[in-house]
């Protein structure tokens, strides 16, 4: 029977008879999320290709330092949250979203795929996977664990650019998003398109603006129900893209690779059932 070659990671590339002979194994199989909506009007809207990437990344160095890693098929549609007035963003409610993560867990737990890994590149999706996965622990007593990759990345990047650098630079629109497309994708980057910060300043019910569906009362956080459009409206927060670069795109993925490998090693050799 045909073996799967060591570098092919997508499910989605893998045909029947390579199927038939790796999934008895029971490998790593990384479920990369993403959105798409507006990440700066410098950048592709699409920042699920960016975590589709690195989930291949992820998987071709696992793969070939010994541990068998799979790439589902991108999701490529987050969990709706403050991008909606934004022409061209394609987003799921929190229902919807759920029933497709239950769909695609089921789907892989029937054929005893239990070594899931949840690759988030959307803060939105957060909450209703915490959901999903939960129900999985309850009802199958599986663990399904999540690496939210833009949150890794932006506690990662002190270290990598030092945190004056990293205090300018992370945000949306900026770092670690356009830095890693600069790095990944630079045809598909508009750096023409780059603009400077926005100016403070930002405010809703009369208060200052503390970041999206954010709010500053007397130095307390005090969330609101609006539209990053509200704040940003060309979706350029605090943080400048200017600083972002290739060089520091590669350094954030260099380390996402190495976290999420060496993640999946400890994943496949762990029990994940409780």
């Amino acid at each position: 029977m045909t073996t799967v070659p060591s570098t092919r990671v997508r499910m989605g590339e893998i045909t029947g008879d390579e199927a038939r002979a790796l999934y008895p194994s029971n490998p790593v199989v990384l479920l990369p999320l993403g959105s798409q909506e507006d990440q700066g009007p410098h950048a592709p809207m699409g920042d699920y290709l960016l975590a589709e990437r690195m989930a291949e990344l992820i998987a071709l160095r696992a793969t070939a330092e010994g541990t068998r890693t799979v790439v589902a098929p991108v999701l490529p549609f987050g969990k709706g949250d403050f991008f909606a007035p934004m022409a061209g963003g394609i987003a799921l409610s929190a229902a919807t979203f759920r029933a497709v993560l239950d769909e695609v867990f089921h789907e892989l737990l029937r054929h005893n795929l239990t070594r899931l890994v949840v690759l988030n590149g959307h803060g939105g999706n957060v909450e209703v996977i915490n959901d999903a996965t939960r129900a999985v622990l309850r009802e199958r007593g599986l663990v399904i664990p999540t690496l939210y990759l833009w949150r890794i990345a932006g506690a990662e990047l002190p270290k990598l650019v030092g945190a004056e650098k990293a205090k300018a630079s992370a945000g949306h629109g900026a770092d670690p998003l356009t830095s890693l497309c600069l790095h990944l994708f630079p045809e598909r980057v508009r750096t023409d398109l780059i603009r400077p910060p926005r100016a403070e300043g930002a405010t809703a019910l009369g208060l200052p603006a503390r970041g999206f569906g954010a709010l500053d009362f007397r130095g307390a956080e005090v969330t609101v129900p609006q539209q990053y459009d509200v704040f940003c409206p060309e979706s350029v927060g605090a943080a400048d893209a200017r600083l972002c670069s290739a060089a520091t795109g590669k350094l954030i993925a260099d380390r996402l690779v190495e976290i999420g490998s060496a993640f999946c090693h400890h994943f496949a050799k762990a029990e994940n059932r409780v």
